[in-house]
């Protein structure tokens, strides 16, 4: 069987820059463990698998090593390929996943995601969290992630973490706040990943 598909860097105006995804357009699903170890294979952040369902697309995300219930840049890579590659006619696309419908339109040369809310709350600084970054956040928020909050950009920066321990954590966010307010600065997405992926904020995409 040949399985078409297609690495997508978004949030990025140039080629070789911004969040690399692979996209895989099937007509049916692949049993769990082949698409697992595609995305093992592949070796990226995320892989992305689409099928025909509906007036849209059925969705999944694989990290080279487990199915994840939302990613956003794997999301605006497989509708960059649905909206100019399988359905250039189409407006706008809608995928049904495990976090609901997700729908990304044409803006120009853009495209435009209406994503879930998951507003972040204080919690308790976990402990396994201090002891893999290694250095303690001013703050804690969690959503659907851990967001460590950090006094400025230099000590993201200078953060070496404990990867093998981060294993056990899985999934947080590593952040910087302007001013210890809302709104967010350098980013990092820690994903059970050997090294962590930098993550933007804009809608922009190339491939």
């Amino acid at each position: 069987m040949r399985i078409p598909i297609y690495q997508i860097d978004a949030f990025a105006d140039s080629l070789f820059a911004g969040n690399p995804a692979a996209v895989c357009p099937l007509e049916a699903w692949l049993p769990d463990e082949t698409m697992q170890a595609i995305g093992m294979e592949n070796n990226l952040s995320e892989t992305a698998f689409l099928v025909p369902e509906d007036e849209g697309y059925r969705l999944r995300w694989f990290t080279p090593r487990v199915e994840v219930d939302l990613c956003g840049h794997a999301t605006l890579a497989s509708a960059y390929v649905v909206l100019n590659h399988l359905q250039p006619d189409w407006e706008k696309v809608a995928f049904h996943t495990l976090s609901g419908v997700l729908e990304v339109a044409r803006d120009g040369e853009l495209l435009v995601m209406d994503f879930p809310p998951r507003p972040p709350r204080l919690c308790d600084v976990p402990a396994e969290l201090v002891s893999a970054l290694r250095i303690e956040p001013d703050a804690v928020l969690l959503a659907h992630e851990y967001m460590a909050v950090y006094p400025d950009e230099q000590t993201v920066r200078s953060l070496v973490p404990d990867m093998p321990r981060l294993a056990v954590v899985r999934t947080f966010v590593v952040s910087h706040m302007i001013h210890h307010r809302a709104q967010l600065g350098v980013y990092l997405r820690l994903n059970d990943l050997p090294v962590p992926s930098v993550y933007g904020n804009s809608a922009d995409e190339s491939g």
